[in-house]
């Protein structure tokens, strides 16, 4: 059987079997006398949604199983589709091969149960440490995840911005090049009249100048001093009298906006702040049940001293005469 890249298949896109539509038609057809009612028909069976599929030494292979064996290849927006509409929108080649692993899959679990690998002590040893680590996971996931509403997320922003100190922002535009003598033509091409984000556009070489040379807002700390200095002595619309020069090259900066701001808004601070919040409340449930577990340190026995080199015995001299 040919083999396909099985994720690649899937990411490519979806296939949908196209509907039929049955076409209206021209006019109205002509009334027909009334017919003898026939007698009612009884209703089809319902399509199982969940069929049999294969069977390997007796043992029943359904849809579910061989669509939740490519779960984690699909798109985010196919793993809630029914697997029987699924099905349909994969192509024959990337379900043909997926039945084709369920298949081998079981086989291989029926020969290992024949052997009896299930009472082998390393298929125990690592059973008992997959069942310790998911109730672990399974407990935590218990503990933490409903503390994490976006109502207890948007409370502990504001408690931190509330704790912070204010703190100075701005917001400019820069033109990086390499040498003084294209700064200072920069400058007086814009003190001319020439547009700004357009001149970045054309001969910034900072990545930034693909948006007109914005850089957002930033805080003293946030960048180079010797840029910070020059860009924090603006006022809104001011551009730098004079090139700044940094280990980068040399800038040319306009000053957009100034703000004062406790730190970011909520919505940029969101998936740093739930980050933080997950290790604090993992370490409070695991602080909080260790309070309630007896735990008692055993100091392990006293390594014995291994045994020094053996010295050679040096032979005794020869006998005299």
């Amino acid at each position: 059987m040919a083999r396909f890249p099985l994720a690649a298949l899937l990411l490519a896109g979806t296939f949908l079997a196209p509907g039929v539509h049955a076409q209206a038609p021209a006019r109205p057809p002509a009334a027909a006398p009334p017919a003898a009612t026939p007698p009612a028909a009884a209703p089809a069976p319902a399509a199982d949604p969940n069929p049999v599929l294969a069977r390997v030494d007796g043992q029943e292979i359904r849809l579910e199983e061989v669509i939740a064996a490519a779960a984690e290849a699909m798109p985010p927006e196919l793993r809630t589709v029914p697997p029987q509409v699924l099905r349909t929108m994969l192509p024959p080649e990337v379900f043909n091969q997926l039945l084709d692993r369920a298949i081998s899959d079981r086989a291989m679990v029926i020969a290992a149960r024949r052997a009896n690998l299930q009472d082998d002590p390393e298929f125990q040893a690592r059973m008992r440490a997959f069942e310790e680590n998911a109730l672990r996971d399974t407990l935590l996931r218990r503990e933490v995840l409903p503390r994490l509403t976006d109502e207890a997320l948007r409370a502990r922003h504001a408690r931190d911005q509330a704790a912070a100190p204010e703190q100075e922002e701005v917001r400019a535009r820069h033109i990086l090049v390499a040498n003084e003598a294209d700064a200072r033509a920069i400058i007086t091409q814009i003190q001319g009249g020439a547009n700004f984000e357009e001149v970045a556009r054309s001969r910034s070489t900072d990545p930034a100048g693909r948006n007109g040379g914005d850089l957002g807002f930033f805080s003293r700390g946030d960048m180079v001093p010797e840029f910070a200095n020059a860009a924090f002595a603006l006022q809104p619309g001011q551009l730098s009298p004079q090139p700044v020069r940094t280990q980068f090259g040399w800038h040319v900066i306009r000053v957009e906006e100034r703000r004062t701001t406790r730190g970011p808004a909520f919505e940029e601070a969101r998936d740093t702040l739930r980050q933080r919040m997950i290790e604090e409340e993992v370490n409070a449930v695991i602080e909080r049940v260790r309070a309630a577990t007896t735990i008692e340190r055993v100091e392990p026995p006293a390594a014995t001293p291994a045994p020094g080199p053996i010295q050679a015995v040096p032979p005794p001299p020869p006998a005299r005469r």
